[in-house]
């Protein structure tokens, strides 16, 4: 890694903050992380000096259709697609709902999904529409509560010849749970079925592989991995070509641009790819995606340090219950907890009195926190991130502890 903690803390702007007399410690990046600097600049120079609508013979417009091209490349590296392979969308949940609607036109009564009960319910709503618009049969995948980790049993039981698509989580962002997305496809593609993976809370802590994966079509969030709120979706390129997409007939009908409906979010597309360089700035190669693999090998390293600090540290906390893999299974440097006789938003409000911030409540992952008997209460969250310091694990650590101890 080139980069050092104190380098890369030095290009976010939001670290500066200081509340109740401390610097802030973000943990809430599960929920959205803080922006570099190189990335609110990127956004801030299309604006200002390129901004224009695609595909004219003027040079704002050429310049617009030159960055966006340098976007879907960037996107294409992190995931290890090619640019065709890359659409935009508003959000993650705006861009699944849009591929369910095209997937669905041609599916119907005697035809199966496959859902899990561990994912966000982007990764569940899209598909559920499907249930009544078009009468296909949902399938759930069970959960192993104690473990926190899918039913392989359950998984493998949902599966049929009638399954047309299987909807998974290659993170939780509830629980952190690390999914085995390339076995999941291999089973699923078994029957003839299409698989879409949720790769939202897994993109910021483990490199995108969509070829190691083999899946069909992948969904992640660039405001997860220090970007703009801008929703990426990954499609094999002749399945973006083929689908019969909702768009408006003189719109382009080449993949990607027929998955994007209307016009985009350029500035976001912009920072979106900037992001995407920020990553490999951390990481040494060759080119852009072995920086990105070298960078996330010693993220992955760094953040799995915090985690287990912070596991063991809140785990010798009477009245702290953790949920969620332990450090020696597949996880995101994510911890979820409850602290007894408090609410989540209860720990989260007694945090922020030391600078701490984090996540409370069920995180639109509502199976998986309703299973575990938590609708209520709900679960506190707290995740690492490349700028996270031992000194925040600390903090945090030290704020659950007095809480505790205070009743």
């Amino acid at each position: 890694m080139t980069a050092s903690l104190a380098q890369i803390r030095a290009q976010f702007p939001a670290l500066a903050r200081q509340h109740e007399g401390f610097p802030v410690a973000y943990f809430d990046g599960p929920g959205g992380t803080q922006v570099p600097q190189r990335v609110v600049d990127a956004m801030a120079d299309y604006l200002l000096h390129h901004n224009a609508n695609t595909h004219w013979a003027y040079p704002t417009s050429a310049e617009t259709d030159a960055l966006i091209l340098g976007a879907r490349e960037a996107l294409a590296d992190f995931v290890n697609a090619c640019p065709r392979e890359i659409a935009f969308a508003n959000n993650m949940t705006t861009g699944t709902f849009h591929l369910a609607r095209a997937l669905g036109r041609g599916w119907g009564a005697g035809d199966e999904i496959v859902i899990t009960d561990l994912d966000h319910h982007a990764n569940v709503a899209p598909w559920r529409a499907l249930e009544r618009e078009r009468g296909v049969t949902i399938r759930r995948v069970d959960v192993d509560l104690a473990k926190g980790q899918l039913d392989w049993a359950s998984l493998k039981a949902s599966l049929s010849p009638r399954t047309k698509l299987l909807a998974i989580g290659a993170g939780s962002n509830a629980l952190g749970t690390i999914n085995d997305v390339a076995e999941a496809a291999r089973l699923a593609h078994a029957v003839g079925a299409l698989v879409y993976v949720d790769a939202v809370h897994y993109a910021p802590h483990a490199l995108v592989d969509v070829k190691a994966m083999d899946c069909d079509f992948l969904g992640c969030s660039a405001y997860k991995f220090y970007g703009p709120h801008v929703g990426v979706i990954y499609g094999k390129e002749q399945l973006l070509q083929s689908l019969d997409v909702p768009k408006l007939a003189p719109a382009p009908d080449e993949a990607p641009d027929r998955m994007e409906t209307g016009t985009q979010n350029h500035e976001g597309i912009v920072g979106a790819g900037a992001a995407v360089d920020f990553l490999a700035t951390i990481g040494t190669g060759p080119t852009r995606r072995a920086r990105l693999v070298s960078a996330f090998h010693a993220l992955h390293e760094a953040g799995m340090t915090h985690f287990t600090r912070l596991w063991d540290g809140l785990g010798a906390v009477p009245g702290v219950t953790r949920f969620g893999p332990s450090p020696d299974q597949p996880r995101t440097p994510t911890i979820a907890f409850t602290v007894k006789g408090h609410t989540s938003e209860d720990v989260t409000r007694a945090l922020v009195k030391r600078g701490v911030f984090t996540s409370h409540g069920d995180f639109y992952a509502a199976t998986i926190v309703e299973r575990l008997g938590l609708s209520g209460p709900g679960l506190v969250r707290a995740g690492a991130a490349c700028y996270t310091s031992a000194d925040e694990i600390e903090r945090l650590i030290a704020g659950v502890s007095e809480l505790a101890r205070a009743g």
